[in-house]
């Protein structure tokens, strides 16, 4: 008799952004502790995490609960995938004349800002760590796969941290490909240094 637990997916509800919050905290490696670390004074009282939460039950943007699917086993969350896609890029405009300034810190984020237009983008996959390595991480690049053909879209993208060794190999395993790498800006609530690996994959259903 097989006894395995099945794991259901659905799409995410505003109950559920505190998980969504702890989820994506893993995915990011510390990208997400950095971001809401400088939203402090915008959420006074609230720590980062609460402060993650409360962005994502904001139903409009890109980084919103209404944007994520959830994997549960016997009822329990265990795991989360952020999708969206990556818009074309607008007709370009007048350049303007830069003015040189005084050297500032360096951009923390600038790594990241890497992206294929046009593509469905999987801004965050993460599952707890008791439930890695049974095959869920490739159950949801195959809903990622659905989600895009369902929408149009012939190509999938994400980033991925060269040093997250079990992550480059989950997305090389499902046909994933490097296209670009920026260095990662050092930063001690960042995980990684290293570089950040842009990749993508055809749409197959």
């Amino acid at each position: 008799m097989n006894t395995a637990t099945r794991t259901m997916f659905r799409s995410a509800t505003l109950d559920d952004c505190d998980t969504i919050a702890q989820l994506f905290r893993i995915a990011s490696d510390g990208v997400s502790d950095y971001i809401w670390s400088t939203l402090v004074d915008e959420y006074p009282g609230l720590t980062p995490s609460q402060i993650g939460a409360k962005r994502y039950a904001n139903p409009d943007g890109l980084f919103s609960y209404k944007n994520c699917a959830l994997a549960e086993q016997n009822s329990e969350t265990i795991g989360m995938m952020l999708t969206f896609p990556i818009a074309e890029p607008e007709e370009p405009k007048t350049p303007q004349i830069s003015v040189q300034s005084e050297p500032s810190e360096p951009d923390v984020l600038a790594p990241y800002n890497l992206e294929v237009p046009g593509t469905w983008y999987i801004c965050a996959l993460a599952l707890f760590p008791k439930f890695r390595g049974r095959g869920i991480g490739t159950q949801f690049l195959q809903l990622a796969h659905q989600q895009a053909a369902e929408r149009g879209f012939a190509e999938l993208s994400l980033m991925c941290f060269e040093q997250n060794a079990g992550a480059l190999k989950l997305y090389q395993r499902n046909g994933f490909a490097e296209i670009d790498r920026a260095p990662v800006v050092p930063h001690p609530l960042i995980h990684h240094t290293g570089d950040s690996l842009l990749m993508t994959a055809p749409v197959q259903v």
